[in-house]
């Protein structure tokens, strides 16, 4: 079963519990013509044992043969060893029941249902205590009707329960190709996808909401989110190579041009100094690189002051802080607000004038969070408005400074994963980049136990 396709599994197990269910129900209908029928000639049976019982209880014979034969029914009279002592017009003289049955008052049916018996009769055994000793009445009436009708509801039972499977598989298998349909054309459109084209999606039906078409969005949820991993990891590479190449280049350079000749060791020691430059360059690229895409695994939520003054504290600039008074939480992680601090301050050291400035504040009425860095230079150049977040954006007076125009990028994706927003404003007084972080969730305190 494991081997065939699920449509066919499905079918095949409804039409299994239509037929269990079909076959019930026909044993139970059956049951109760049965049960019908036979208490119809029961009472044909009482009715002729009604007629017989006195004359055999007085004298152990029936005398009146012609008042027996006018009730329909068949008798005899036998005797404890399964003797016929008497019996009726047309009964055979053998007894008609078993020895085994003879021992108390009994139902017997002679004669099978199927195959049809030639002399199928319903019996009925009651024993006698007559003046010449113990005998036993043996009334019975023919089963032809009965075992007919029988045989009859059963071929329309079959016939009828046959047609309602077909039906039923017919229709179950219907319903099994309609709901599998689209699982298929998903599978199809994914086995494009997998081929390598691009841009596609899974056709979902907008106008439906069930398990197929809510697998279908998830799928192109999914489908999405790989696509954008894909671009990220595209972008990645394509930036790490562009501006790794330069450096790369200048590092070559400089170890060709120090092998044309022979140096002193003090010459050499200067080369060695150069190239130590240019590989701590490389390096602090490759780390705000991987910063871009770079997990905040920590879920603590920290006091936004502290995380300033540790940042504060370790630039020579000595960044002048406007911190509140009181505690301001936030919904995320230290690590992360540490990077966006940092980034912001090395960027107005770099690109800016002294004093730095650093101010946190929190709206009352909005419970926001701003994270504000003001450098007093020349501010943001004209051509880098609207695209200073950018990834590897630097003016062209920036390019003979140290960076590698990621700071502003680093933080815009930081901001933004938070659920935040960054503003960027320039005037003739320097710069000011403003980081708008949300209010972090009201945590519950925890019950008291009494």
């Amino acid at each position: 079963m494991s081997r065939l396709p699920l449509r066919v599994r499905l079918v095949a197990g409804f039409s299994v519990a239509m037929l269990v269910v079909l076959l019930a129900a026909d044993a139970f209908v059956y049951w109760r013509v049965h049960f019908a029928l036979d208490r119809g000639l029961d009472a044909d049976l009482s009715h002729a044992r009604g007629v017989l019982d006195d004359e055999v209880r007085d004298s152990g014979r029936v005398d009146d043969t012609t008042a027996a034969a006018a009730v329909g029914a068949v008798f005899q009279v036998l005797a404890p060893d399964g003797t016929v002592l008497q019996r009726g017009p047309g009964t055979p003289d053998h007894s008609l029941v078993p020895l085994d049955r003879l021992g108390s008052e009994d139902h017997v049916n002679v004669g099978a249902l199927l195959p049809v018996s030639p002399d199928p009769l319903r019996l009925l055994v009651t024993r006698e205590q007559t003046s010449s000793g113990e005998v036993y009445l043996v009334v019975g009436v023919r089963r032809d009707h009965r075992d007919e009708a029988l045989r009859e509801l059963l071929a329309q039972l079959g016939l009828a329960s046959l047609g309602a499977l077909v039906v039923t598989a017919f229709v179950g298998n219907l319903l099994a190709r309609s709901a599998l349909a689209p699982v298929e054309r998903y599978r199809r459109r994914a086995e494009q996808i997998a081929a390598g084209a691009s841009g596609l999606r899974l056709d979902v039906p907008a106008a439906r909401d069930d398990e197929v078409t809510r697998l279908g969005h998830t799928l192109n949820d999914m489908l999405d989110e790989l696509d954008r991993a894909l671009a990220s990891e595209h972008r990645f590479v394509a930036d790490a190579s562009h501006e790794l190449r330069t450096p790369l280049a200048l590092l070559v350079a400089r170890l060709q041009q120090a092998r044309r000749r022979e140096r002193t060791v003090e010459e050499h020691e200067a080369v060695l100094d150069e190239l130590a430059v240019d590989v701590q360059r490389l390096r602090n690229l490759a780390d705000q690189l991987l910063e871009l895409d770079a997990p905040d695994v920590d879920e603590t939520t920290p006091d936004a002051r502290l995380v300033l003054q540790g940042v504060a504290a370790r630039h020579p600039s000595r960044p002048v802080l406007g911190l509140p008074a009181h505690p301001v939480p936030l919904d995320l992680a230290p690590s992360a607000l540490e990077r966006i601090a940092e980034n912001l301050v090395r960027n107005a050291e770099l690109h800016g004038a002294p004093p730095v400035s650093v101010t946190l504040s929190v709206r009352s009425a909005s419970g926001e969070v701003t994270l504000g860095v003001r450098d007093h230079g020349s501010g943001l150049p004209p051509e880098l408005h609207g695209r200073a977040t950018e990834r590897f954006t630097r003016a062209t007076e920036a390019r003979a400074r140290p960076g590698s125009g990621l700071g502003l990028a680093i933080v815009e994706e930081l901001v933004e994963s938070a659920g935040g927003r960054l503003r960027l404003d320039s005037d003739e007084d320097g710069f000011e980049a403003f980081v708008t972080l949300p209010k972090p969730p009201r945590r519950e305190a925890p019950a008291l136990r009494s």
